[in-house]
């Protein structure tokens, strides 16, 4: 299991950073003159969520409701890159987000009384539009960092979390002795938080030093932000799977389970950190 977290985790470490990288690298221009930008992210975004879609939708099955598919699916990933196409076509942002959710919801209904008439209406759609919201409202704020921030504060924001979860389960591993939520995630610890806290500081000042993206004192406070709200995000979708009687997702990454066990942490921390960023930036 270990071997696996280990050889998994770096491999999408490095495959992530190298199409941010490259994304950086690519830009083009409209026939209106309009330059675009992370056309590779948004492409990355948008497949992450849509399988994260699916998997959600089998949790959902498990508890007996059904997740209106593809037209969840389409509208999460739509929502998920709404700051992109603001670049491609004259609307706001504020806009695109209305329209997708208006679209999405209208197109729930319509399937919903295609299929299973008026039985059913609350939980389909409700759980329906919990998934779009939930995987693509977060998500989107991913590519808002990538877009208003830049390039560099994406990377730091990702391995940010990603090494907040590192030393999470390293010193819950180590040093775990203090449950903070045993009724939804019994392996987690006080002393995994305090992990993650730490080594997400570390990266956070390295960073913020080799970059020149924020101060001392507000990159520490960025690290320890990321950490306690990744922790908070990777229980939320716990709740999730032990509500759905599941231990995993499922099983496309070996050493993690499923695709929404790899991109939890980084779910509610995404809009946390295009606030702190447009706070905390220099």
């Amino acid at each position: 299991m270990l071997k696996y977290r280990l050889l998994f985790g770096t491999l999408m470490t490095a495959l992530f950073t190298g199409l941010v990288v490259l994304d950086g690298s690519l830009t083009f221009t409209t026939a209106g003159g309009r330059a675009v930008q992370a056309t590779v992210l948004m492409m990355v975004v948008a497949v992450v969520v849509g399988l994260g879609g699916r998997e959600l939708s089998r949790l959902a099955a498990a508890k007996g409701l059904i997740v209106l598919n593809p037209t969840s699916i389409i509208g999460l990933m739509l929502l998920a890159t709404a700051w992109y196409w603001p670049q491609l076509i004259p609307v706001s942002r504020g806009t695109c987000v209305l329209l997708v959710v208006a679209v999405a919801l209208a197109g729930m209904i319509v399937q919903q009384r295609a299929r299973f008439g008026a039985s059913g209406v609350l939980a389909n759609c409700g759980i329906s539009c919990f998934t779009t919201l939930y995987l693509g409202g977060l998500a989107a704020f991913v590519l808002g960092i990538r877009l208003e921030r830049g390039l560099w504060p994406t990377l730091m924001f990702f391995f940010v979390v990603k090494s907040s979860d590192i030393g999470a389960y390293t010193f819950g591993r180590l040093f775990g002795r203090h449950k903070f939520a045993p009724k939804i995630s019994p392996g987690k610890t006080w002393e995994g938080m305090a992990g993650a806290m730490a080594f997400a500081s570390i990266i956070s000042l390295a960073f913020a030093g080799i970059f020149d993206i924020m101060g001392f004192w507000p990159a520490v406070a960025f690290g320890v932000c990321m950490a306690f709200v990744g922790q908070l995000s990777d229980l939320t979708e716990s709740m999730l799977k032990r509500d759905a009687g599941q231990k995993d997702s499922s099983n496309r990454v070996p050493g993690f389970g499923g695709i929404l066990d790899v991109i939890d942490s980084p779910l509610f921390a995404a809009p946390t950190a295009y606030v702190f960023f447009g706070l905390a930036m220099r």
